[in-house]
């Protein structure tokens, strides 16, 4: 089973960009269909109300549920005072596995850690390459698993990214995806040294192809048993969806 833990889906209403505007799933769906993706990982295009966009979500997933799963995208600043509400009927009603934060919209917040914590769900957090947030996340909250995607930064900021391999290696609740990584070698670097089980596959659908991304992980090389964790196994683990593998 292979599974993309990062596509963004449904409706965005900013129209600044690909990233806060209506995204269909039709092309990535075809595209991940050939190349052999099992399972997707849905999470909101940038909203100005992430209830409303989680909602949108929440119908997709519900259409396939053998094909999605949902995270609960909220706005630390925005949605402060509520944000174990949303998160509460993400996983209570949608069934959604996980809470999506991006620093573009704000910081993490504690409130936003205590929610996971009370749910038992993943964060997948965004820190735009301020990895040294890791730190604080995985001391004061190390009975929760938090993925910091791109290694670190969507942006290639290298340094911020060779960073966060440190950060894999030392904190055991601490991950990251592979989705938008330009510096191969960052990826073997961090295969390498912090092992394959702190790795999972990610496109950042539909905007990156998510063969071109599978692709990536296959460049690695890894052994079988090792190259499944990276490509569904340690997310179905973070998840509690063990059983999904089919």
């Amino acid at each position: 089973m292979i599974v993309d833990c990062h596509c963004h889906a449904g409706p965005g209403d900013g129209l600044t960009g690909p990233w806060d505007s209506d995204l269909a799933l039709e092309r990535y769906q075809r595209r991940a269909q050939a190349a052999g993706i099992g399972r997707t990982a849905l999470l909101a295009a940038f909203h100005s109300d992430y209830a409303r966009a989680n909602a949108a979500v929440a119908d997709i997933v519900a259409a396939a549920p053998d094909r999605y799963y949902g995270y609960a995208f909220v706005h630390a600043a925005r949605d402060r005072g509520r944000i174990a509400l949303l998160v509460r009927t993400a996983v209570e009603r949608y069934g959604f596995i996980g809470i999506k934060v991006h620093r573009g919209d704000a910081r993490i917040s504690g409130e936003i850690c205590d929610a996971a914590r009370m749910y038992g769900v993943p964060v997948l957090y965004d820190p735009m390459g301020e990895v040294q947030v890791a730190e604080l996340l995985a001391t004061q909250y190390p009975d929760v698993d938090f993925i910091l995607p791109h290694l670190g930064s969507f942006a290639d900021q290298w340094s911020a990214q060779l960073a966060l391999v440190d950060h894999l290696v030392r904190h055991p609740n601490i991950y990251t995806d592979t989705s938008g990584v330009r510096r191969f070698d960052l990826l073997v670097e961090a295969v390498r040294r912090a092992g394959p089980h702190k790795v999972l596959f990610g496109s950042d659908g539909p905007w990156l192809h998510p063969g071109i991304e599978l692709h990536k992980v296959r460049m690695l090389g890894l052994a079988k048993a090792d190259e499944a964790l990276v490509l569904g196994g340690n997310f179905l683990r973070l998840i509690g969806r063990e059983s999904d593998k089919g």
